[in-house]
């Protein structure tokens, strides 16, 4: 039987990823319209980012009130997803790199400005609860994923309007797809001590 305690701990953590979700869901449109219109891998990576954290606060909204085995399911399923981002964030990098890219250093910037007021606000939600099991764990990384990106996105925005070059953005794919495949690796890593205890 489930205690009151707990069905109010569960409400919670919902409400949090609930928010979570639609704020990331509203982000990934912004920044892979933004990506596309700028020509901007650094974008693009942080929409594909964001569009895996929708899903992962998607199953963890629902994980959130089953057990430890569903929860660690849906963390191994985050930790998959994360992975697969990096390699698909690779395959964009290599492909601008060998058909050539013109991003707008102007958009990068705006555009990440705003992506890192919002996925800090996303880690204050999630600060409160990102203990209580391995599902919200890997909720947090994904955010903290997010924001290291914003802020390597920011950087490449800023040497892109300077030097009028490209590359600082190629560069900044690159270097979002080995954090996302780190991330991935961590959360899996995370799912299987939860799994063995």
């Amino acid at each position: 039987m489930t205690t009151p305690t707990i069905r109010t701990s569960s409400a919670r953590e919902q409400r949090v990823l609930s928010i979570a979700l639609w704020l990331n869901v509203a982000l990934a449109a912004a920044l892979f319209v933004a990506g596309v219109i700028a020509d901007s891998s650094g974008l693009i990576a942080n929409a594909l980012d964001n569009t895996s954290d929708a899903a992962v606060y998607t199953i963890s909204y629902y994980a959130v009130s089953r057990g430890a085995r569903w929860k660690t399911r849906a963390a191994r399923v985050s930790g998959v997803m994360l992975i697969a981002l990096s390699v698909g964030v690779l395959i964009d990098v290599a492909r601008r790199f060998t058909f050539g890219a013109e991003p707008v250093g102007a958009v990068i910037v705006a555009m990440t400005v705003g992506a890192a007021i919002i996925n800090i606000l996303c880690l204050r939600l999630l600060e409160g609860v990102r203990h209580q099991d391995v599902n919200l764990r890997a909720a947090w990384t994904f955010s903290v994923n997010d924001l290291v990106s914003n802020l390597g996105v920011l950087v490449a925005g800023l040497l892109v309007a300077w030097l009028d070059r490209p590359w600082p953005d190629l560069l900044v794919g690159l270097a979002i797809a080995l954090v996302a495949a780190n991330g991935g690796l961590e959360i899996l890593s995370d799912a299987r001590q939860s799994a063995r205890a």
